[in-house]
């Protein structure tokens, strides 16, 4: 959830404002959801808050799996920074909320699947398209994720320190990663054709990831809807 908007698409415009600004609407979209307000407004509970983060495990399993297949790519190799990486923390969160067999517990949904399916097709063997969708999973952490972060410690009473919310914490500062994440977008090698492809796959991600909160949103209790 990369909070920064950036209007039209002037002479001279960064790749990066522009990729914000041309996917800003696909993105507030998700951030609308049912699912998503109950989660920013402090009204889901722990089991509807665990779920989440199960439906986000093989998203980022295959994510990091592409970063790995993605090292020496000239292009797509430099998004992976060091630190970025989330599966790590994400395992102890699952850990957390599920206990030792959580891998037991969870299984991907019909959307989570779906997801699962496209990042398979592209992340893969294109490096544009894993930049796509590794921007709009780890830009997101990184922005909106942060303030998701605290209102989960706070809404589920959880103990001072990271146990429950280690997918949100960053070994380094946010800004500085952001920074970093949108230089390397402004210096891929990309001519305008392809720099419009990774748009639209980044397009494909928020309808991706605005499917999975939909079907997330449809199992909210009562009370958290």
């Amino acid at each position: 959830m990369d909070s920064a908007r950036t209007d039209g698409a002037g002479a001279g415009e960064s790749f990066s404002a522009r990729l914000r600004a041309a996917t800003w609407s696909d993105h507030g979209d998700n951030e609308t959801s049912a699912y998503m307000s109950a989660l920013v407004e402090g009204r889901l509970g722990r089991d509807e808050y665990a779920v989440l983060i199960a439906q986000l495990h093989p998203v980022y399993e295959l994510l990091e799996d592409a970063a790995d297949r993605m090292a020496a790519d000239p292009a797509a190799g430099p998004f992976d920074l060091p630190g970025l990486r989330r599966l790590e923390a994400l395992e102890a969160d699952l850990a957390f909320f599920y206990g030792p067999r959580w891998r037991s517990r969870i299984e991907p949904g019909a959307a989570t699947a779906r997801y699962c399916e496209r990042l398979r097709e592209v992340c893969f063997s294109w490096p544009g398209g894993f930049v796509a969708h590794h921007y709009t999973r780890y830009m997101g952490d990184l922005s909106g994720g942060q303030y998701i972060g605290l209102q989960v410690r706070k809404t589920l009473d959880l103990a001072a320190g990271d146990d429950g919310v280690r997918f949100y914490r960053f070994t380094g500062k946010p800004k500085a990663y952001k920074d970093r994440y949108r230089g390397l977008l402004d210096a891929a090698p990309w001519d305008t054709g392809e720099q419009e492809r990774v748009i639209g796959e980044v397009k494909t991600a928020y309808r991706l990831n605005a499917a999975l909160t939909a079907e997330l949103g449809g199992s909210l209790r009562p009370s958290a809807a």
